[in-house]
């Protein structure tokens, strides 16, 4: 839009929602696909042993490492679960159940 003062017309918002919906699944299916990979999962386990032993070389009490610890692993998950939900709504609106 090059007028502040300009609408988008029906038309317009209807082909950029249906690119948006063609476009993003693919998108999140990719980032995901990357994010959770067997390498990934390897380094995620790493990358949590190595917060639980800061966490334990600074004091912090053994039960509430441990929880952070999960806190931090559930993060991804959580990311993880949006992230599905969210490719699947895309297909929903379009019609298309396959996703």
């Amino acid at each position: 839009m090059s007028n502040e003062k300009e609408k988008w017309s029906p038309e317009e918002v209807k082909q950029m929602l249906g690119a948006v919906s063609k476009e993003v699944p693919p998108l999140i299916k990719g980032i995901m696909e990357s994010v959770f990979s067997e390498e990934s999962g390897r380094n995620m386990g790493k990358a949590a042993g190595a917060l639980y032993k800061e966490l334990k070389a600074s004091g912090i009490p053994d039960e509430t490492a441990i929880r952070m610890t999960e806190n931090y692993i559930a993060a991804f998950t959580n990311i993880s679960k949006i992230m599905k939900e969210t490719s699947g709504s895309f297909g929903k609106h379009r019609g298309d159940d396959s996703n």
